[in-house]
């Protein structure tokens, strides 16, 4: 079974989001952008497709049931599995824009 992971961006520069989508699609993700705003809260859910979040700008920190928290930041990426319960709310002052992917 697969299990919920994070990459930690290294790049010497911010992350574009026309390449990373690219890359995205390229590993076969259905890939959308997406924003929330400053103090946005997603209680606990799960998917029933495999999806990875890429932060484009803003910090999200997302809750893993049995794995904890995790805070991404521009850059950073993370790779759930489908029924993974989770939670998510945007930390700091700025709203965050992300990279959604999913795929079966």
């Amino acid at each position: 079974m697969e299990e919920y992971r994070v990459e930690k961006w290294t790049g010497p520069s911010p992350p574009q989001a026309g390449d990373l989508t690219r890359r995205m699609r390229a590993e076969g993700y259905n890939v959308f952008q997406w924003s929330d705003g400053v103090g946005a809260v997603y209680p606990d859910h799960e998917h029933s497709d495999h999806q990875s979040h890429w932060v484009i700008s803003g910090v999200l920190e997302l809750n893993i049931r049995g794995f904890g928290k995790v805070a991404l930041k521009p850059g950073d990426r993370d790779f759930m599995p489908a029924g993974t319960v989770h939670s998510a709310r945007v930390i700091g002052n700025e709203p965050v824009l992300y990279l959604i992917g999913a795929k079966d």
